[in-house]
């Protein structure tokens, strides 16, 4: 006979499986467990609970009980990867995500090798990873970061994000781009020492301050090959483009390049309830093993069971209409038909994405690709524009895509459910919001121009 499978749950403990009882249901005082005890909580979990416990558990401090969403929850993460990751710990916002990878790539490096200097962490110029400290200097979102610049963690460099619109050279071939990039990567390792650098975070498809920039074939590929040369792990924030918004439940399914820690949020639970997950592979589960086998990491609001209750939801939801697919498929239709309609405007540089995640970049000059003077707040302009009657559409705009202040971009990322209708309504409104905004600004040069 083979061995019982391990849970896919992790809360700190990777040797020994949550074998205690989970929650079926509280009340009062009282916490009922599936094998008939009945405990008496004493600690209102971790001094939480305040009005007593509901009919379903709506609190159980993990350190004491697992509870059945957060298990179901993790099971379900693990099965969706098709076994390529091997563990989920269930957390709050994406900011905690980040947070706690950082921690356990830290320790996993740590316990591999206690003598080793591995403190230094690589990330990507134009990323995004939230706004916590640690996340905001790993992070390179300048509009966001530079204000608390002096207080933020010092140990992190950027090299190149895979960006071909702003980066790829005259007369360069994607593969010439890929091995630059590569070479990039590689020299830092060297600069900064190769057994100091502990972990490179990236987003596989760019999210809000790029502005869904997918990588290119070969890219993520040669990002493995770099960090498997110098023993570093690598990570996956697919916080924005994870769980199916780009076409494939995990973007890294696309180029077939496993992390060794993902991170998944937004796309989770929906909006539903407030949840993030880390997902770590066996390497590290191993690795965790062998320094004693705890993560060294634990929140009061981590798994807790009405977001992996909503979250468990939103993906039977998910599944059974098939919506994955459709992201892919109408993300392809919403391409085509912004390019059909904007594509041959004279400021809109660049309209680019995966799946139901996409970006129209606008230029002052789209040959030179100049971006328009900062002073024109076009960004602002657009969200403006956007919630004034007749217009009625929300557009996610941003600055900063062409050097982190210059540059003026938005973001569509409608839900997964949307239809060919819904495409062509969305289009017509974009368009609209988008001409108007320009008529403004031609009226405001004209004006100009004449005093």
């Amino acid at each position: 006979m083979g061995s019982i499978p391990e849970p896919a749950y992790l809360y700190k403990n990777v040797v020994h499986s949550p074998t205690e009882p989970s929650v079926q249901s509280a009340k009062g005082m009282y916490i009922h467990l599936d094998n008939g005890q009945i405990i008496l909580d004493a600690t209102g979990g971790a001094a939480v609970c305040g009005i007593g416990h509901g009919v379903e558990l709506e609190y159980s401090h993990p350190g004491y009980f697992p509870n059945a969403p957060a298990m179901q929850l993790a099971d379900l993460l693990v099965e969706s990867t098709g076994g390529k990751m091997s563990r989920a710990c269930i957390l709050g916002s994406g900011a905690e995500a980040v947070e706690a990878a950082r921690k356990l790539s830290y320790q996993y490096s740590a316990e591999e090798n206690p003598d080793a200097r591995r403190t230094k962490f690589i990330s990507r110029r134009g990323s995004w990873h939230g706004c916590t400290l640690w996340s905001l200097s790993l992070g390179d979102f300048k509009l966001r970061k530079a204000r608390f610049t002096s207080i933020l963690p010092p140990n992190v460099t950027h090299v190149s994000a895979c960006d071909l619109y702003h980066a790829l050279r005259d007369h360069e071939d994607l593969e010439t781009y890929v091995a630059r990039l590569k070479q990039e990567l590689d020299e830092e390792f060297q600069r900064q020492g190769p057994d100091t650098v502990c972990a490179f975070s990236l987003e596989p498809v760019a999210g809000t301050a790029l502005g869904c920039v997918p990588a290119v074939p070969g890219h993520l590929e040669a990002m493995r090959e770099v960090y498997d040369r110098y023993g570093a792990l690598l990570v996956f924030d697919e916080i924005m483009c994870g769980m199916g918004r780009t076409g494939s439940m995990h973007a890294w399914q696309v180029d077939g390049v496993v992390p060794d820690i993902q991170l998944v949020g937004k796309g989770l639970a929906e909006g539903y309830g407030t949840i993030s997950a880390l997902l770590i592979n066996d390497r590290v589960v191993f690795g965790l093993r062998r320094g004693g086998g705890y993560f060294v990491h634990g929140q009061t609001y981590q798994s807790h069971p009405l977001g992996g209750a909503a979250a468990v939801e939103v993906q039977r939801i998910i599944k059974k209409n098939i919506l994955v697919s459709n992201c892919r498929k109408m993300g392809e239709y919403l391409g085509l038909q912004l390019k059909l309609h904007l594509g041959h405007h004279p400021h809109v540089g660049d309209i680019r994405g995966r799946g139901v995640s996409c970006a129209v970049e606008f230029m002052e000059d789209n040959a030179s690709k100049t971006a328009f003077n900062s002073n024109l707040t076009l960004s602002k302009r657009l969200q403006t524009k956007e919630l004034e009657k007749g217009f009625d559409i929300c557009l996610f705009a941003v600055t900063g895509a062409v050097d982190g202040w210059n540059g003026d971009h938005f973001l569509l990322a409608p839900p997964y459910t949307v239809g060919k209708q819904d495409v062509d309504e969305i289009v017509s409104r974009v368009v609209k919001v988008i001409h108007s905004v320009f008529e403004d600004i031609y009226a405001l040069r004209q004006q100009h121009s004449r005093h």
